[in-house]
């Protein structure tokens, strides 16, 4: 996995029943459109908010319409037997990489804590060839994965531990798990992290705003680096507290299928007005 990947969002009904269709024609028009992989069901695809049959089938439409080495999926749970069944039905579906939140609900956690929980992920996948990057996200989940913990991990398991998203904004963290293996897989989750990424060590991004400046971010990965303000004023629209809400505004916008404006609860969708200022703010400048 590598360059320019969207964390795609997934369309409901008025029921909170995921949506065959509308999520495929995303997907295949995200990779048309300047993307080299796609995330599913990750934060911004709103996992935590289905069940283990709903996460399954998801990613089984994926996998339909989606060549699989473009493919990573989010598996972490706070439950170990839980994440264990949907990274085991995702490697059974073809997945290579499974994206893995840390296990947040008790606090603290010890880094042994950590350590034994990834290792019985993995000891528990043992028959699987699935690659795990470790899913780091302290807003959400209210802790850090330590670097040493995950020096430990891709030491003692380096063909299933073998990358991270970060998406706690800080690109020293990034650059420090970079410099301490240089096989791991690094993604920040800001594209505006990609006109220095090679430099970096990073192998690309996985962002929520790549849904929508996906094709300016292709350019920014292939070297020209004129697109790099243009996005960065893009993605500072998008971005925010209604980052998910505004993502499937957009993707509503684009498709004309009001469908995609619809949420799961805690989320509400964007009301007139902010969907208005939201365009005002993405077409304003241009």
């Amino acid at each position: 996995m590598q360059g320019v990947i969207a964390a795609v969002p997934t369309p409901v009904t008025a029921h909170g029943a995921p949506m065959r269709a509308l999520f495929q024609e995303h997907c295949a028009w995200a990779l048309a459109h300047g993307c080299d992989g796609l995330n599913i069901l990750g934060s911004t695809g709103e996992a935590n908010s289905f069940d283990t049959a709903s996460r399954i089938e998801v990613m089984g439409w994926a996998a339909e319409v989606c060549p699989k080495e473009q493919l990573m999926v989010g598996t972490g749970t706070p439950s170990l037997a839980e994440t264990i069944a949907l990274t085991r039905a995702a490697d059974a579906l073809g997945y290579r990489v499974a994206l893995v939140l840390p296990p947040y609900y008790y606090k603290p956690v010890s880094e042994a804590g950590l350590v034994s929980w990834y290792m019985a992920l993995h000891a528990a996948l043992s028959d699987c060839a699935i690659q795990i990057y470790f899913y780091n996200f302290p807003q959400m989940t209210g802790l850090v994965i330590p670097v040493s913990v995950i020096e430990n991990l891709a030491m003692q398991a380096p063909a299933r531990f073998t990358g991270i998203k970060d998406s706690s904004g800080d690109l020293d963290y990034c650059r420090e798990i970079v410099a301490l293996d240089r096989r791991l897989r690094v993604f920040p989750s800001s594209e505006t992290a990609l006109a220095h990424a090679r430099a970096d060590g990073f192998a690309g991004c996985i962002s929520a705003t790549v849904n929508v400046t996906a094709p300016l971010c292709a350019q920014v990965w292939a070297g020209d680096t004129a697109p790099e303000t243009e996005i960065a004023r893009q993605r500072t629209a998008i971005a925010g507290p209604t980052l998910i809400p505004g993502v499937k505004h957009l993707v509503s916008a684009r498709t004309g299928d009001a469908a995609w404006r619809q949420t799961l609860p805690p989320f509400q969708p964007l009301s007139p007005e902010a969907a208005a200022d939201l365009e005002q703010a993405l077409n304003g400048h241009q």
